[in-house]
């Protein structure tokens, strides 16, 4: 099953979705939709209206998550690249709500980088609340899948030791199009990310180093997961950054980030105003 959450005239609502067409589940968003324990079987059964939603409409698919909890280096071909060491513990940092915009919205490039980059990332979604979870309780709390593309202002990253403040800028976070649940995942389900139909990564989810179930179990330790969280797991290899010499997002370019089972990210780039 499927999942999104659309913009209507009247707010935000969530649906099923069934080929190109949307089932109406009701009102609210996914991320509200969660925090029912009877979530996965009302959004099955809803018999609401069929809807066509152009894609503008759809919006990030939890909008309102309470974390957003990131990996870095979590790929071994991206580890490889960036001249690491594979790491014995995760390295997490955070995102806040402020930078995420729809699956389909322009990212409008900030003003103030020069060198703003691409990470294709798969998502784990929890679904249930779990704090200090082993790894079958972990997995157990995973309500799905969804994609983000981690975009990155280097610069801005690398001016201290610590990765935030190039991390969360406002509004630059794609996120959806859908929460897909588990059983629409393979475990070696590809991901990748084109720039103007020029592929500059391609992996597959097996090549992660600490996979969901070992980073909600890990990150629960730390503090309590609720429903709606997301924890953002990681880019594989062929971020511009690495690459000799360094590529980076421009203006009229288009960023796609798609994982198979779940969808696509179509994000069109343009550029900033110091306004």
């Amino acid at each position: 099953m499927k999942l999104a959450s659309i913009r209507t005239d009247n707010g935000l609502r969530t649906v099923r979705v069934e080929g190109d067409t949307y089932v109406d589940v009701g009102p609210g968003d996914v991320g509200s939709l969660l925090a029912r324990a009877d979530w996965q079987a009302h959004a099955a059964g809803a018999v609401g209206d069929r809807l066509r939603v152009v894609p503008s409409r759809l919006a990030p698919v939890i909008p309102q998550p309470g974390k957003i909890v990131c990996v870095g280096l979590n790929y071994r071909s991206h580890i490889t690249e960036m001249g690491r060491d594979l790491p014995e513990f995760p390295t997490l940092f955070a995102k806040f709500p402020e930078a995420l915009i729809g699956p389909n919205d322009p990212l409008t490039l900030p003003s103030e980088s020069g060198e703003v980059d691409w990470e294709a990332e798969l998502v784990a979604v929890v679904g249930q609340r779990v704090r200090r979870a082993d790894r079958a309780t972990a997995e157990a709390a995973i309500a799905g899948y969804t994609i983000l593309n981690d975009v990155t202002l280097r610069d801005w990253q690398f001016r201290t030791r610590e990765w935030l403040q190039g991390k969360t800028w406002e509004a630059t976070t794609p996120l959806g199009p859908y929460l897909a649940t588990p059983d629409e995942l393979t475990q070696d389900a590809e991901i990748s990310c084109a720039i103007d139909d020029e592929v500059v990564q391609k992996s597959n989810i097996g090549d992660l180093l600490f996979d969901a179930a070992d980073l909600i179990s890990y990150v629960s330790t730390i503090l309590t997961l609720n429903p709606g969280d997301l924890i953002a797991t990681g880019t594989t290899g062929g971020v511009g950054h690495a690459r000799k010499p360094p590529r980076y997002l421009r203006d009229g370019q288009t960023m796609v980030t798609r994982i198979e089972g779940i969808g696509e990210l179509v994000t069109p780039v343009r550029k900033g105003t110091t306004s």
